[in-house]
């Protein structure tokens, strides 16, 4: 059986696999964001956070162990001044897969590997001073806000709206309109 031991070869030959990762893992860093195959991002996601976890200390060594699988010198220094320190205090999970869906011409699931976002760092929360009054109880300040909205309804005057009253010459009457019905029904 070949249950749970080693990787998804792809159905690619060593060389074209390993030629694979390398653009891919390239890409990812260089862009920070590619759009591929469901299991080839499974694949490229194991190789790029190794780098990554690799990338938080920068060294010569780490250096050196990264640059095997990299193409670019400067995606490499990317790696190291960028993206590596973005993740220093996160223990792992550095990339995400979002789903596209089916690809027109073969029916294979489309994704996003992506890197994560900044993780936006909080300032620890104080803790709140002691009170040195003790504070009323809950009837007595239910009881001061009723009565504080009814010293400010009552220092608030209403005042009413104005209506404009229509002048006598704008009012039609019903009377001047039934004469014409009248003269018109008595035409016909």
């Amino acid at each position: 059986m070949h249950n749970r031991k080693g990787f998804n070869r792809l159905g690619r030959k060593s060389s074209h696999r390993k030629a694979l990762h390398r653009n891919m893992v390239t890409s990812l860093i260089k862009y920070e964001r590619i759009e591929t195959t469901q299991a080839k991002a499974k694949e490229i996601r194991r190789t790029a956070e190794k780098m990554v976890t690799r990338a938080k200390v920068d060294s010569v060594h780490n250096r050196r162990i990264v640059a095997k699988m990299l193409y670019e010198k400067d995606v490499l220094n990317k790696l190291f001044t960028e993206v590596g320190p973005r993740f220093a205090e996160r223990p792992g999970g550095y990339t995400r897969i979002l789903k596209l869906g089916k690809r027109a011409g073969d029916a294979a699931d489309m994704v996003i590997l992506e890197f994560l976002a900044e993780e936006v760092k909080t300032a620890p929360k104080k803790k709140a001073a002691p009170k040195k009054k003790a504070a009323p109880k809950a009837s007595d300040s239910k009881k001061e806000s009723i009565k504080a909205e009814e010293a400010v309804v009552e220092e608030t005057p209403v005042e009413e709206p104005k209506v404009e009253e229509p002048k006598a010459e704008e009012i039609p009457s019903q009377d001047a309109d039934q004469p014409e019905a009248e003269e018109e029904a008595s035409k016909e």
